[in-house]
């Protein structure tokens, strides 16, 4: 009972993690100086798609699912076994990659727009 209830917290967890990844841009809009850990999420995000590299959550939750008796991820991990296929259809994969890749860009811009827009007070809220 207990793993389960593991995997279904990471499982969540990751759900936020690739919600902050879209959208955690626009989120530095209101607190500036988050827009490093939300380069940081992003590149990792990006990451474990474009490199292919491994994600830590993907593995706690198929360590508990596994412990409470449950089948793992598939080996193509979270994204496809949740989202592809389920939230759109497996068939507009890369525009959906375009679309979070856009939407990441266009937070960064509007970021950099509002720190640059009136540089007395925007320098400010950024370094102190």
């Amino acid at each position: 009972m207990w793993y389960r209830l593991l995997a279904d917290l990471t499982a969540a967890a990751h759900v936020l993690f690739i919600g902050y990844v879209v959208v955690g841009g626009f989120v530095a809009w209101r607190w500036p100086r988050t827009i490093w850990f939300h380069a940081g999420a992003a590149a990792w995000g990006f990451g474990t798609v474009l490199i292919g590299y491994d994600c830590p959550l993907t593995y706690a939750e198929n360590w508990a699912r596994l412990r409470a008796g449950l089948q793992g991820l598939p080996p193509e991990g979270f994204i496809d076994h949740y989202l592809t296929g389920v939230i759109y259809p497996e068939s507009m994969l890369v525009e959906v990659q375009i679309m979070v890749a856009a939407c990441v860009l266009a937070s960064w811009a509007g970021w950099w727009w509002r720190a640059h827009r009136d540089p007395g007070r925007s320098a400010a809220r950024i370094t102190g």
